[in-house]
């Protein structure tokens, strides 16, 4: 049994142990288990265009236990296809920013079902543009270079959202600083303070090479979480970004093992109109929708899984992650099945990183986290248990490990470091992997042209620079055209 699972997965051949697998996977749900809870914050909470409130119900939050169970669900069966199929070390789950904006741009405009119809149309059309290899070719178009500034620019992105979430780097409500650290320049309240003593555990435990450094770091320091709870009964943020309290997940052990067990409510799955959209918002705004919605998903997991590879020593000498046409097909179909699901478009996400260095080096860490997902459908208790300020240490050691490859850029040469630069810096400043994607191009494309250059710029790059010109200048373009 495990000769054939070795053989599958090619274990031993990256350098890996079932043992380290399974660790990694975990590791990876772990720093990602918020989805469960924050989708169905950001899906619930929102009224359609007809006043109906996503998962049934009139009133806000009424269909949150429903979009928990489905997201959970959806990212389980999608990451085990990855794992399986595309045998790498990536997740999936509901994306963020993407989620928010079928929420406020899109369901605002129409029913959630025409919505959900919208995402799932644009799933269908990424696929297509995989399957006839254009996916692919625009990734393999990229010059290296360029690829190994997105993935450290998604490091210092991934280290901004850690500190973010864990209340070290706040906004600070004026013009000048935007955001500051803590709280008036302070770190206040318990929960940052639980977050430092577990970032400052797992750089420990990494510099003297423990194995597993990130999941017993995530362990103790939940563990630590519980105790300063019992002790602070501190509360819950609920949003508010001058509380001193938790995050997301209050850590408190369930009061009786009747509450670690919750029946789920699918009742979600197959709630959609494909092409209700087009009949509520017209046309041309519907499919400038599905553009939006395209562009972000198209670039977003093409620098996730640039990332990850980089991260587990799975790319080859031009940046490009093995088995990568299966990567982008499963990911595409994650796009379409989060429309069918009713919980907004499934993409890769770039906290498989965190699994990564923690050992993951194949599909069957991404077997391991599928399987903790559907685990988390009945067992969701237990995810609200462990908070989020002792996950998030994790993504701000991953964002050192992924600043370490800036070195192979040559920073000499204006033509590849500005593009380069731009990408690295857009990307935490825009809460964006996509615009800083966006930016590396153009400026690669318009230096290349300010040069003299203008043959060594790939017709693939021609094309996606002009689109992400009209990504850029979306809402203008919009208003114009609508």
């Amino acid at each position: 049994m495990l000769t054939s699972l070795d053989r599958y997965f090619k274990i031993s051949q990256r350098g890996s142990s079932v043992g380290q697998e399974v660790r990694g996977g975990v590791v990876t749900f772990l720093t990602m288990a918020y989805i469960i809870v924050l989708n169905p914050i950001i899906l619930s909470n929102v009224a359609d265009a007809d006043g109906n409130y996503l998962g049934g119900g009139s009133e806000p939050g009424s269909g949150f236990a429903t979009i928990a169970a489905c997201t959970a669900l959806v990212a389980g069966l999608l990451t085990i296809l990855m794992g399986v199929v595309a045998n790498f070390p990536i997740a999936l789950a509901t994306g963020l920013g993407l989620n928010a904006f079928v929420a406020f741009a899109v369901a605002s405009q129409m029913s959630w079902a025409d919505a959900m119809g919208l995402v799932l149309l644009e799933g269908l059309v990424i696929l297509v543009l995989v399957l006839t290899g254009f996916r692919k070719a625009v990734f393999d178009a990229v010059p290296s270079q360029l690829k190994t500034a997105i993935a450290v620019g998604i490091g210092l992105f991934l280290t901004l959202i850690g500190l973010i979430d864990a209340g070290f780097v706040r906004a600070t409500g004026n013009a000048a600083p935007p955001i500051g650290m803590g709280i008036g320049g302070e770190l206040s309240g318990w929960p940052v303070l639980v977050f430092c003593f577990g970032l400052l555990l797992m750089i420990s435990l990494h510099t003297r090479g423990v194995p597993g450094a990130i999941l017993i770091g995530i362990a103790v320091t939940t563990v630590v979480a519980i105790v300063v709870q019992a002790f602070t009964d501190t509360p819950g943020s609920n949003g508010d970004p001058t509380s001193k309290g938790w995050n997301l997940n209050v850590p408190a052990l369930p009061d009786s093992l009747d509450e670690l067990v919750s029946t789920p409510d699918l009742s979600l799955l197959g709630d959609f109109n494909l092409l209700g959209s087009f009949e509520r918002v017209g046309a041309v705004a519907a499919v400038l929708l599905v553009f939006t919605l395209m562009l972000a998903d198209f670039f977003d997991t093409m620098g996730t899984m640039t990332a990850v590879g980089a991260e587990a020593g799975l790319n080859d000498e031009d940046g490009a992650p093995e088995g990568s046409q299966r990567i982008l097909i499963v990911d595409s179909v994650a796009a379409a099945a989060g429309g069918a699901a009713g919980i907004s478009s499934n993409t890769s996400y770039v906290e498989s990183t965190a699994g990564v260095a923690d050992g993951a080096r194949t599909g069957l860490a991404s077997v391991v986290t599928g399987l903790c997902f559907l685990l988390a459908t009945v067992f969701t208790p237990i995810v609200q248990v462990i908070p989020n300020e002792a996950a998030v240490a994790a993504l701000v050691l991953v964002g050192f490990l992924m600043m370490t490859q800036v070195t192979e850029i040559d920073w000499k040469d204006p033509e590849i470091a500005i593009p380069a630069f731009l990408t690295i810096a857009f990307m935490p400043f825009t809460y964006s992997i996509t615009a800083g994607i966006g930016a590396g191009f153009l400026a690669y494309v318009v230096l290349k042209v300010v040069m003299g250059k203008m043959g060594q710029v790939h017709v693939l790059l021609w094309v996606i620079a002009a689109l992400f010109a009209v990504y850029f200048a979306i809402d203008p373009i919009t208003r114009l055209l609508t």
